[in-house]
């Protein structure tokens, strides 16, 4: 039995350590919470990236059990399936990689996992992870009411002309109750998205990186079989009661995975036009509407597709090249 190295267990708890401290800052301050509570995937993709699967897997646990004792079993868990588990699983998926010639390219070259395959596992795992939270904490339609019954009694009470009607009341609740998990779910692939594209700098910048860091204009896809999950969970959430929850936090966490491909498809299209910076600028004023959002999701959508970062067989452990191939 191969024994277990001692550096890579204490580099992993040591990212543990810094993950727990961030989720329970995030907790002291509410303000900060949602940045903070994705800045603590950051130390769990910076060990799985720069030092392999062990490391991760001894932040993931060191972590978890900081959080059980410092608050509770089930905050632990619920930490574990938002924010370790995901950034441990995209941390071993971006390190996996296998010789090119089993995928149809040149014999002298390594192929890493897809860029737009891991994107779509973070997708399912969010989902997975926002529906977990809804059935543990009762989300439907009675949990909303309570909700939206409690905002409108502060409204009404710090502003006494507000007064809504039961029809507005309604309104609200049947728009919150797909909203939240759409906004929620979509929120938290990008947010983990660009967790991970930091984490990829650091380790690179680091020299510890055996992945090449990509081009994400060029590299940011959905794998075309994220098509069929997305139009699911669209058919789905026609289906109302929890059937149509599920579909809408499908929607919303694919979504966000097409929207985000979407814009790096805008960014590669508008490289080296010098009408770039303005375009850019208005596309991502536009997310504040949505009809030009659902364009720049449908972009996203026309553009799936599979791309493969390459590296020399003999250098891929301490060099990184840029090259790419589509399937």
């Amino acid at each position: 039995m191969k024994q277990l190295d001692g550096k890579l267990l204490t580099t992993g708890m040591l990212a543990g350590l810094t993950a727990a401290l961030l989720v329970l800052a995030a907790n002291a301050q509410p303000s900060l919470s949602s940045f903070l509570y994705a800045a603590s995937a950051m130390p769990i993709l910076i060990a799985g990236l720069g030092w392999g699967n062990v490391a991760a897997i001894a932040a993931i646990v060191t972590a978890a059990a900081l959080g059980s004792i410092a608050v509770s079993p089930l905050f632990a868990a619920s930490m574990a399936i938002f924010t370790l588990l995901p950034a441990g699983w995209v941390s071993h998926l971006a390190s996996l990689a296998r010789p090119a010639s089993e995928i149809g390219g040149p014999d002298h070259l390594i192929a890493w996992y897809p860029l737009s395959d891991i994107l779509m596992h973070l997708c399912a795992l969010i989902a997975l992870a926002v529906v977990f939270l809804g059935v543990m904490i009762g989300y439907g339609p009675e949990f909303i009411r309570e909700l939206v019954n409690a905002v409108m009694t502060a409204a009404t009470a710090q502003e006494g002309a507000f007064q809504p009607t039961a029809d507005d009341i309604a309104q609200i609740e049947r728009l919150m109750l797909v909203l939240l998990p759409v906004v929620q779910g979509g929120m938290w692939v990008m947010m983990l998205t660009a967790t991970y594209y930091f984490a990829m700098r650091i380790v690179t910048a680091s020299g510890r990186a055996k992945r090449p860091r990509e081009d994400m204009p060029s590299a940011l896809r959905m794998n075309r079989n994220a098509m069929l999950i997305f139009l699911a969970g669209l058919l789905a959430a026609f289906v109302g009661g929890p059937i149509g929850l599920v579909g809408v936090t499908v929607c919303g966490t694919f979504g966000a995975g097409f929207l985000m491909a979407g814009f790096a498809s805008l960014h590669l299209r508008t490289r080296g036009k010098d009408w770039r910076l303005p375009v850019l600028v208005l596309a991502y004023l536009s997310v504040l509407f949505l009809l030009p959002t659902f364009i720049i999701l449908i972009l996203g959508l026309a553009d799936a597709r599979r791309t493969v970062a390459l590296t020399p067989a003999q250098k891929a452990d301490t060099k990184s090249d840029n090259n790419e191939t589509q399937d």
